[in-house]
């Protein structure tokens, strides 16, 4: 076949081509893969809630001015990028990388702003060079600086001031470039499942049961003004969307935050199945009902600009952040990263596979909490 004939082929089947001359020496990269897809271990629902949705209007495959509606149903916010703690030094070397921050919050209203906690954190790093995604999640009770408020959870970053300290938290402590968001409130998912007719899960425990059926049930049918039916057994069954937010909710018992992201995930993982079995309409009436919950600085047009690149996207990581960490009980608990200078460096390591070294910045904060903390290597 004459090179002239090959660049005369529609890109579809170049593809299929180039995929078919290539298949025996993808074999060992085939197990490679499949290990990858093993850690896939995506612990946070939100994250996966904005991927479905870009990915729910693109293969609905219709018109440009459709797609723009559909994502025009999202809130728009500006924040100001000169207070989001990013160092030239930093811009400079993650300049390849596009770092979103997604925030889980459990709003007592359809205010998304200060005042509400997130409760979930990841960040979602976009390789631009290869369209590798990887995301990170950030453990809410971990021990980090605030500016302004001195040593505290970084949970309580988004209710002081919103997604802008927030981000501004996570780049310094962390060495990181983000300047864009997406917010989601915790009603968005209970809804969501509802939309599909229930998810199934698997209750394991009497523990998780007598839990879920205690402390979260009522609070969340409260917050939403839905059903708070009671679960009556353990073992796999049809939830509603009060009780798989609840699930999902679930930390004080084995496990801690740990299991809880675990359950995070099972829960979104049963509605992407649940999703897999919707038709073109049924699936149009859940954008119409969950876009106007999502809270963001991004752009309907950065959103679409996403979209051509959408199919070569690969999760091919997710990871717990910080790796090594202690408790310690002062005013309250808090995980204290063991040390934060280690951890961002390994995280570094790992996820942006540079040779880096800490910045002042990180240096300090870390010596901070060594020493109040006493925690140190």
């Amino acid at each position: 076949m004459s090179e002239k004939y090959n660049e005369e082929l529609p890109k579809a089947l170049q593809k299929n081509a180039e995929r078919q001359r290539t298949q025996s020496s993808n074999n060992k990269r085939g197990t490679k893969n499949r290990k990858n897809k093993k850690k896939k271990g995506l612990k946070i629902f939100t994250a996966i809630l904005l991927i479905l949705i870009i990915i729910l209007v693109a293969t609905i495959g219709a018109a440009y001015f459709y797609i723009n509606d559909k994502l025009g149903k999202m809130q728009q916010v500006q924040i100001d990028e000169s207070q989001l703690g990013i160092s030239n030094e930093v811009s400079e070397k993650l300049s390849k990388y596009r770092n979103i921050a997604i925030f889980g919050v459990d709003s007592r209203s359809d205010n998304l702003e200060k005042g509400n906690r997130s409760d979930c954190i990841i960040i979602a790093s976009i390789n631009n060079e290869t369209n590798d995604v990887r995301l990170i999640s950030v453990y809410r009770d971990t021990y980090v600086q605030i500016d302004g408020h001195g040593l505290d959870k970084i949970t309580h970053a988004y209710s002081y001031g919103s997604a802008q300290l927030a981000i501004n938290t996570l780049n310094k402590n962390l060495d990181l470039n983000i300047k864009e968001f997406v917010t989601v409130n915790f009603d968005s998912v209970a809804e969501a499942v509802e939309e599909l007719g229930g998810i199934m899960i698997n209750i394991e425990s009497e523990q998780e049961m007598k839990t879920m059926n205690e402390e979260y049930i009522d609070p969340v049918a409260k917050q939403t003004g839905l059903s708070n039916a009671k679960i009556q057994r353990t073992g796999r069954q049809l939830l509603n969307g009060v009780q798989a937010v609840a699930y999902s909710r679930v930390r004080y018992t084995a496990g801690g935050d740990y299991k809880r992201t675990e359950r995070m995930r099972t829960v979104i993982e049963a509605m992407l199945a649940k999703l897999k079995t919707k038709s073109i309409g049924e699936i149009n009436s859940f954008m119409d009902h969950i876009l106007p919950k999502v809270y963001t600085n991004i752009s309907t047009g950065n959103v679409l600009s996403l979209l051509p690149s959408l199919a070569s996207f690969n999760i091919s990581n997710s990871i717990g952040w910080p790796y090594e960490t202690k408790g310690i009980t002062l005013d309250r608990w808090y995980g204290v990263p063991v040390t934060l200078e280690s951890n961002v460096i390994k995280l570094h390591q790992e996820m942006f596979e540079e040779d880096y070294t800490p910045s002042e910045t990180i240096q300090e904060i870390s010596g901070k909490i060594i020493s109040k903390t006493g925690y140190k290597k």
